[in-house]
């Protein structure tokens, strides 16, 4: 039997929040295109000391629509896998992963431009939750690196220059700071190990439901013997001694005369 105090037990920020990240990135845009506001000067400006500010407020700025939705949904699955299966650690890798790669983009990235969109924090997500989940060595978290693979598995790409226009540096920041803190926190433990019922200290084999399936000997016993042997074992828990006492009264034959 298997100590069930350790599985996952759902919360609401696991859909809560990714949803709230997106509803930001949509909000914000909007307000820009109502009101005819560009925040790209917001953005991470390499090397500049004005720049800097960008590595907080960069993610949550797109340049267009086709921008944004391209972000929207690879944001919103990885984030819920993110929350879902690293609760424990999923704020501390969305602040350190959007403070680590907007840094070494500021450091890597092409002066004279501005480096915007949240596809930096989604290789973030990618490469942390790739990572992560090949060095527990969990079976789940170990699905879960193979499915970001299988679907994502192209964002590789992204880190290579070649569209113009497009941040092959904040992809590389991305990525590298996801692997940095999925290493970071390789010693993390995630998904505790099962406690089974015979590793406990108070464990007795008696009242172990499996092991009386067994006798003395380890030797596999039907449910007819093992009706028999409890209902023997029974009759002997409920046995108590009763201690008799015979009394004789032996009398000598009377004789009358005649």
């Amino acid at each position: 039997m298997i100590n069930n105090q350790h599985l996952y037990k759902p919360r609401k920020d696991v859909i809560f929040m990714p949803a709230f990240m997106v509803l930001i990135l949509w909000v914000l845009y909007w307000f820009e295109f109502k009101f005819g506001f560009n925040f790209n000067s917001f953005g991470i400006a390499p090397q500049t000391l004005k720049g800097l500010r960008g590595i907080l407020f960069s993610p949550f700025i797109h340049g267009s629509a086709k921008h944004l939705y391209s972000n929207t949904i690879p944001l919103f699955l990885l984030s819920l896998a993110l929350f879902y299966f690293y609760r424990k650690l999923a704020y501390k890798v969305l602040l350190w992963g959007i403070v680590i790669s907007g840094l070494l983009t500021w450091l890597m990235g092409q002066e004279g431009s501005y480096h915007i969109g949240a596809s930096g924090l989604i290789y973030v997500l990618a490469s942390f939750l790739f990572f992560k989940g090949i060095s527990s060595k969990h079976y789940r978290l170990m699905a879960l690196s193979l499915i970001i693979v299988f679907i994502y598995g192209s964002l590789v790409w992204g880190v290579l220059p070649g569209v113009p226009g497009i941040s092959w540096e904040g992809h590389l920041a991305g990525f590298l700071a996801g692997l940095l803190l999925a290493f970071s926190y390789k010693n993390v433990v995630i998904i505790e190990k099962p406690t089974y019922e015979w590793e406990k200290d108070n464990y007795e084999e008696k009242d172990d439901e499996f092991m009386r399936h067994f006798d003395e000997d380890g030797n596999f016993m039907p449910s007819s013997e093992m009706e028999s042997k409890a209902e023997e074992n029974h009759a002997d828990s409920t046995m108590t001694e009763v201690e008799f006492t015979y009394i004789f009264n032996v009398e000598k034959d009377k004789t009358e005369d005649i």
